[in-house]
């Protein structure tokens, strides 16, 4: 099922004009999972990535890569070739059904890199957070507003963020972007 919506699915940034410091991300298995605190363990070493890290962290595993958005709350990213049922299975093998809930939420994101000396101002514009490297470092994560848009934004390093956003608000993310951009001439 998640292979036919990804393929259904065509990206509504597709032919948008945008600012060379964007970039639509690769197509990806995205999984919401809520987990039972004595299971986390468990479920880390099941999906072979790290799941104790710090509340608002990321972590890359490999290709898989978990944000933790709340005390019981992650989101999971992975290549297309890990499905849903994947993780279903290697969670099924070690936990019961009411230590977690798995959700594939793959066709409903999409992921929107920024990158360069100016993202983090751009990022400001409309970012409630505080995005200096001091507050908002390199491996920290967390759901917030671009303007109107519910976002889950990642540092991944110094210069660049990885945004997760809605489809539907992927064209309002991206043209806001492209707008705020101007102000910042490309390097």
């Amino acid at each position: 099922m998640a292979d036919l919506m990804q393929t259904r699915l065509a990206s509504p940034l597709a032919g948008r004009i945008g600012d060379s410091r964007m970039r639509e991300m690769p197509r990806a298995t995205r999984v919401s999972l809520r987990l039972k605190p004595e299971a986390i363990e468990a479920a880390g070493a099941a999906l072979e990535v790290d799941l104790t890290l710090g509340m608002n962290r990321a972590t890359e595993s490999g290709s898989r890569t978990a944000i933790r958005l709340g005390p019981d709350e992650f989101l999971l990213i992975a290549p297309v070739a890990d499905t849903w049922e994947a993780f279903e299975a290697a969670l099924a093998a070690v936990l019961t059904p009411r230590d977690h809930a798995l959700a594939d939420i793959s066709h409903r994101q999409l992921g929107v890199s920024i990158e360069g000396p100016d993202c983090t101002a751009m990022l400001n514009a409309l970012c409630p957070l505080d995005l200096d490297l001091a507050a908002f470092p390199v491996g920290m994560a967390t759901r917030t507003l671009f303007g109107k848009a519910d976002i889950v934004l990642w540092r991944t390093a110094d210069t660049r963020f990885h945004i997760e956003v809605w489809r539907s608000f992927a064209p309002y993310l991206w043209g806001l972007l492209a707008t705020i951009g101007r102000e910042y001439p490309d390097q």
